[in-house]
């Protein structure tokens, strides 16, 4: 029986050695699956050499699957196979090569044979998705392999401590850490289950010691989320301290060092909620604090980094807007809307909306670790902000479906309480003024080339 070729070539602006050691960092398959998969990865044993093995997990639907996969062929500097064992291919062999153009260029090329199951029924029902689902994946792998060692990082590789590892902005920043060669730690509340993983408990303030030894960063993403339900007195109250009590218990961790043993930097994450509702204002870094309970957490939460910056530790707050992701967040939570034809602007739709997508942030939290330079607030956003009504139309456009079922702003507040006005009618139009300035490049400035990459397009 034939089996089925896909092959997708890309040029790629780096030595072939340093492309190949990407593929081997334990970050690689991360940053390599889309955002719209569902994968997870149940047991990893080894890296890509001959005899590696890994068990995973896609969802497809209501349905999971199981993948067992066995690397082969591996020649260092050259090339992988992933083999399938067992899984929802009949057939599937999957081959990374990396060939040399020279001394500063290469050509990645992924070429899978697969056969589906079911013999000519999983072909005549199977094919063409398949197919599809092969395009939009490797559409998105090479951008962002392409991207990523195109970037550029220098200087020396640093240790970073990670808090909120495990969150949507968590999840990517580690993965994106190790494969730009970086080693990452991960702050935990659970029983430490791998080498890099140290408990803590910031409502006690409390956290072992040894996550901060030899140290050079500390990244800061805890937090309660915002919109993980009606904010009601002890909601507010969770939402405020989880940022205060973290910092805090961070803060103290690092004063407890000798001077010359402290990190080097402290990046954390802040929200453009600190601007409040601004109507059809620019907002750049040096407007003025906001108004609302939103305003009043993100001011209380920078406020902490000060202690940090006294012990001599250069500070980052990286003020973010909506983070653009079908994984999480707030794009998640609209999408089957969308997908169904039954999404539809917010209210009148004229409130501003500040966004970033992953990639991008992660790149901004790379640099606010690494240049020196940066200190104090930054808006990590995309250099447009769009209006409700804009998002709206831009992504029933990109998903091909209507959008023409407003929720009316009477339904927002009943269902939502006050969080609706704070959160999903708020207009807050904030720039990346010193982004730009110290001469940031994103990957997806426009919101449609933005959707059109974390949805796969």
């Amino acid at each position: 029986m034939t089996d089925a070729i896909f092959k997708r070539v890309v040029r790629i602006e780096r030595p072939a050695a340093e492309v190949f050691a990407w593929h081997e960092r334990p970050g690689a398959f991360g940053r390599l699956c889309p955002p719209w998969e569902r994968v997870e990865v149940t047991r990893h044993v080894g890296g890509i050499r001959d005899g590696a093995r890994v068990s995973l997990r896609t969802k497809v639907g209501p349905i999971w699957a199981k993948w067992e996969i066995v690397h082969r062929d591996y020649i260092a500097g050259r090339q992988f196979r992933d083999v399938l064992m067992s899984g929802p291919f009949a057939r599937w062999e999957h081959l990374h090569r990396i060939d040399p153009l020279g001394p500063g260029a290469c050509e990645l090329t992924d070429e899978i044979h697969y056969r589906l199951p079911l013999g000519l029924l999983g072909r005549l029902g199977g094919a063409a998705f398949t197919r599809r689902q092969l395009e939009r994946m490797f559409t998105y792998r090479h951008a962002v392999t392409k991207a990523d060692l195109e970037l550029g990082s220098s200087g020396p590789r640093k240790c970073i401590l990670v808090s909120g590892a495990s969150g949507l902005v968590g999840r990517s920043l580690e993965a994106f850490l190790l494969t730009q060669g970086h080693t990452v730690r991960s702050l935990v509340r659970r029983q430490p289950q791998k080498p890099n993983e140290f408990n803590w408990d910031p409502v006690r303030g409390k956290m072992d010691p040894a996550a901060l030894a030899g140290v050079d960063a500390v990244v800061h993403l805890g937090g309660a989320n915002v919109a993980g339900g009606r904010w009601t007195a002890a909601r507010k109250a969770e939402i405020l301290l989880s940022r205060v009590d973290g910092t805090r218990t961070l803060a103290a961790g690092i004063a407890a060092l000798a001077a010359s043993e402290r990190p080097e930097v402290f990046v954390s994450a802040a929200a453009v909620g600190f601007y409040g509702e601004r109507a059809d204002e620019r907002l750049d870094e040096h407007a003025a604090l906001g108004a609302g309970f939103l305003a009043g957490v993100c001011a209380a939460w920078e406020h902490e980094l000060a202690a940090i910056e006294q012990l001599g530790v250069r500070t980052v707050a990286l003020r973010t807007g909506v983070v653009l992701s079908p994984a999480g967040g707030a794009l998640a939570k609209m999408l089957p809307a969308f997908l169904m034809g039954v999404g539809g602007r917010l209210g009148a739709g004229r409130q501003w909306m500040s966004w970033i997508t992953p990639d991008d942030l992660c790149a901004m939290y790379e640099r606010a670790i690494t240049d020196r330079a940066w200190r104090g607030a930054y808006n990590a956003v995309a250099p447009e902000p769009v209006t409700n009504a804009a998002f709206t139309s831009v992504m029933a456009q990109v998903l091909r479906r209507p959008a023409v079922l407003p929720v009316p702003t009477v339904v927002l507040r009943a269902v939502f309480g006050k969080m609706a006005d704070e959160t999903l009618l708020a207009s807050t139009r904030a720039v990346p003024g010193r982004l730009q300035a110290a001469g940031f490049t994103w990957r997806q400035p426009e919101l449609e080339r933005a959707l059109r990459h974390v949805l796969g397009r």
